[in-house]
């Protein structure tokens, strides 16, 4: 948007609209057809504009906490300050540059101890490795005792197995030897990867209070055993807005090997279409994880020229999902490959908040703003 539109949709003078950039909340860029002229981006502007009109009854705000609001919970797990993402205050982008993913659980559970993945024998169960991997986590479900009196180390020790359990039953581990990368890599015949696999793992370890991170909290509440937590976190990352966001960026891709990069985007843009894997809510300025892994690899043809296309007509940068699937890509791996490695790593992080929660001794139990049919009231009952 140019800057007349953009101060007509906020209903701003230009020194507001100003301060809305100084503060990072709108993304500004120069317009390549007109050298002295500056763009606004309309999705900030539009974010802008809806927080400003659900104003500040308490209704709304308790609706508008439920989707990208303002937080609700208090943790010390991780955070995202300035479109970058902090474990415990440290930089992930950072201490992915060398740690390993148990390095990385050590700090998010805020354990004395680095923890040990321990390999298990994969339920036997005919289908894909994802419905191995809910048998797996249900049976822990069902094994698991309710939580009354929380034993910090012993939670650290079962959320270790729980891991290696998970692990094991999407990619069948074939030892407890060395660090669960490496393990994976093995299991995969992606050994020249493992660098980038032991780096994926750990930027995607945790984000906040996501989907499934609040669904595993929400069941720690109720003193419901690690295992049903880590069952109720896998539920929710199953989601194609959420963990499975890949298969509908595969399909993006596909078509753009097919159509063209340009023609899909505009086809895409034309009929209000989303164009999964560009643009993130909580990284207005780019996905710095995605940023990240695309720097160590070399996307193909089809999916740079689709980053470059929709950078080109939208500003929206590649989250990452898009650099996920420039992963398998290069390493040869299957498409479901995406999903196991992404839900091994956050795996770590549901069982961080599922600990935090069990310490915390509070239930999670939000009402509901009812607005169905009206309700009889007594008298009227009686009359």
């Amino acid at each position: 948007m140019t800057q007349e539109e953009a101060c007509a949709a906020l209903g701003v003078r230009k020194q507001t609209l100003y301060a809305y950039v100084s503060r990072g909340q709108i993304e500004v860029r120069w317009d390549p057809d007109h050298i002295s002229r500056k763009l606004y981006r309309a999705s900030d502007i539009s974010m802008l504009m809806k927080k400003r009109d659900l104003g500040r009854a308490r209704k709304n705000i308790a609706a508008s906490t439920m989707a990208w609001g303002e937080p609700i919970i208090n943790t010390h797990i991780s955070t995202i300050v300035r479109g970058r993402l902090y474990y415990r205050g440290k930089d992930a982008i950072q201490l992915a540059a060398t740690a390993t993913l148990e390095e990385t659980a050590q700090l998010l559970w805020d354990s004395a101890e680095r923890p040990r993945f321990p390999a298990s024998q994969p339920v036997r169960l005919e289908g894909s490795a994802r419905a191995r991997a809910f048998a797996a986590m249900s049976m822990a479900a069902a094994e698991g005792g309710s939580v009354h009196a929380p034993d910090v180390e012993r939670m650290h020790e079962d959320a270790a197995g729980l891991v290696g359990r998970l692990a094991s039953a999407f990619v069948g581990l074939d030892s407890d030897e060395g660090p669960l990368h490496l393990r994976i890599a093995r299991a995969w015949r992606a050994e020249p990867h493992a660098e980038l696999l032991r780096r994926t793992l750990v930027l995607l370890a945790d984000q906040e209070l996501t989907s499934s991170a609040f669904a595993a909290r929400v069941a720690a509440s109720t003193g419901a055993s690690l295992g049903a937590c880590m069952l109720a976190g896998l539920a929710a990352f199953s989601g194609p807005l959420h963990g499975d966001a890949i298969a509908r960026v595969h399909a993006l891709i596909d078509d753009a090997r097919h159509s063209g990069a340009a023609q899909t985007v505009r086809r895409r843009l034309a009929d209000n279409e989303p164009l999964p894997g560009f643009g993130h809510e909580l990284y207005p300025q780019g996905d710095p994880r995605a940023a990240c892994l695309l720097s160590m690899l070399a996307p193909s043809r089809t999916t740079s020229e689709l980053i470059a296309c929709v950078d080109s007509l939208t500003g929206m940068q590649p989250t990452i999902d898009i650099a996920f699937a420039a992963l398998v890509e290069q390493c040869e791996l299957q498409r479901d490959a995406a999903f196991a490695l992404f839900a091994i790593a956050r795996s770590v992080g549901w069982a961080a908040h599922s600990i935090e929660q069990m310490t915390s001794g509070s239930l999670l139990r939000p009402r509901a703003h009812y607005n169905g049919p009206a309700v009889a009231e007594e008298d009227d009952l009686e009359a």
